[in-house]
């Protein structure tokens, strides 16, 4: 066991997430302790014990010969910069310590954040336009995150090239007169042992979709008063899985959207369609008869013993059968998602699966390196990533199948407890990128949540005091996860839209809705 022991709660979440990717076998237990001297206390199982000094200490030396009783100190100095920048230095010193001590250096560095792509677009649009050509504004990131948050060549041009292209991708919204809608289905046909989603298999929720979805439209028109005059760029049905929803189910609740919001000026509107179990013919159909640009067949892996394995009740075939078919009723961008890391499989099974995708040419690719937390299955069991060294050939090994296919990257992001300390990677057409996946990790736009355990962001264009007396100029409003709970309390999670969203509402906006 490693014990992790922080003065101050502030640089809890930085050391934890750094020791644990260090250590990603070991058990990490962590208090604060204010009385401390040391910024950051770390013993590990063996003896060793690292210090980080409050003031004036060097950087760590390299590891007594016994490995024992060894007391490396770091400074922590405070200066102007101010508290992030104090945190920030303590997880710098941190990180080094603990690479001198392992001898290893992790890919992304220091970031523990899920969004490092966000630090590559702040500095793109800090260097402007200008007349600098591009390349050399990448080039200047990549210098950039190698140097102040060690992140290794490879990551920071992927993390550049991502930035690049999200900050093109949303040069074509209207970011502060502009929304999002989100729209979560929360029913799946089986629960994954993976997934820590908020979701629930649809036999025991049979009897009330109708009731959620009661509640549901009547969240949407909620939120379409409050989004009048500003123009929705994006939607986005999700879930759990949408089509686990009845042909007529899923007609009301596209009718209402349609009916709601002017869809007119819309740049993108994705269904999750997920579950190949989940797909029929009329379903789609149903889709095809409103303005759905976008769907997801997610097949996870092409390995029937890992479908089988994971919880997955559909087959290999099913896959191949639900893509055809959605192409041959003129869905033409279609993204597929892959798992890098499932239970057993091998870097050779991945390429297999790879094969088999490139067979269907989708239109975009999302793979992600398995994150096992609490919240699933897997997590309760206790089970944790393994493969780390096969996990690495299964992400170059998509990365190499999205380019030959022609996809590039165009969106990035990082989990909490993620496989290998790895990233998920969008690929995508030039014109097929999923612009609202964007939306979520750079945090640009207002996005309008409804549904059990779905989570409106309000983006405000000036810094605004929250209850809590904290300045921002990001307001979270998140819906209860429980299902009975969302249909019995909706009139309680519209009426907290309405009063925390009333910044975004009172906004004077230049955009007209010519349909009200």
């Amino acid at each position: 066991m490693i014990e992790i022991e922080v003065k101050k709660n502030k640089y809890a979440y930085n050391v934890y997430h750094l020791v644990k990717a260090f250590f990603p076998g070991e058990e990490v237990t962590q208090k604060v302790d204010g009385k401390q001297e040391s910024p950051v206390v770390i013993r590990m199982p063996e003896g060793s014990c690292f210090c980080v000094a409050a003031e004036g200490a060097e950087d760590p030396a390299a590891a007594d010969s016994a490995g024992r009783g060894r007391n490396a100190e770091i400074s922590a100095q405070k200066d102007d910069r101010g508290i992030q920048q104090e945190k920030r230095d303590v997880t710098r010193k941190v990180y080094r310590l603990l690479s001198d001590y392992t001898g290893r250096k992790l890919t992304w560095g220091m970031l523990t954040g899920v969004r490092p792509t966000k630090l590559a677009m702040q500095r793109l649009e800090q260097a402007g336009n200008g007349g600098v050509p591009d390349s050399e504004k990448m080039g200047e990131v990549v210098s950039w995150l190698e140097k102040e948050y060690f992140v290794s060549r490879e990551k920071a041009v992927l993390a550049a090239r991502v930035a690049h292209r999200e900050k093109e991708l949303l040069s074509r919204l209207d970011c502060r007169d502009g929304f999002s809608l989100y729209v979560g289905i929360p029913f799946c046909p089986s629960v994954c042992s993976y997934c820590s989603f908020s979701s629930s298999p649809l036999e025991q929720w049979k009897g009330r979709v109708d009731s959620y979805l009661d509640a549901l439209v009547k969240e949407i028109r909620a939120l379409s008063e409050m989004a009048k005059g500003r123009r929705l760029d994006t939607v986005y049905i999700g879930g759990g899985t949408p089509t686990t929803l009845e042909p007529e189910q899923l007609r009301r609740l596209l009718a209402c959207i349609s009916s709601e919001f002017n869809l007119d000026g819309a740049l993108e509107f994705t269904v999750e369609a997920g579950r190949p179990d989940s797909i029929t013919g009329e379903k789609l159909a149903a889709l095809r008869e409103y303005p759905v640009s976008r769907i997801s067949i997610n097949p996870q892996t092409m390995q029937q013993k890992t479908l089988d394995l994971v919880g997955r009740r559909h087959t290999v075939q099913q896959t191949v059968e639900a893509f055809y078919a959605a192409r041959a009723m003129g869905f033409d961008n279609i993204n597929m998602d892959l798992i890098a890391g499932l239970p057993e499989e091998t870097a050779e099974d991945m390429r297999d699966t790879l094969a088999r995708i490139e067979e269907l040419r989708p239109d975009s690719l999302t793979v992600h390196a398995l994150a096992i937390k609490r919240a699933a299955r897997m997590g309760q069991e206790g089970r944790t990533a393994q493969l780390h060294a096969e996990i690495t050939r299964m992400v170059d090994d998509a990365a190499k199948s999205a380019a030959g296919m022609g996809l590039e990257p165009y969106y990035l992001y990082r989990q909490k407890n993620i496989a290998g300390n790895f990233e998920n990677v969008g690929y995508a057409e030039v014109d097929k990128a999923g612009i609202y996946n964007i939306l979520i990790m750079e945090e640009k736009q207002t996005i309008l949540a409804a549904g059990a355990g779905a989570s409106t962001k309000f983006v405000l264009p000036e810094k605004v005091r929250t209850e809590k007396g904290k300045e921002t100029n990001l307001i979270r409003v998140e819906n209860v996860k429980n299902i009975e709970e969302y249909i019995d309390r909706i009139d309680e999670m519209i009426e907290r839209k309405k009063r925390m969203g009333i910044p975004f509402c009172c906004e004077q906006s230049g955009g007209k809705d010519e349909r009200r």
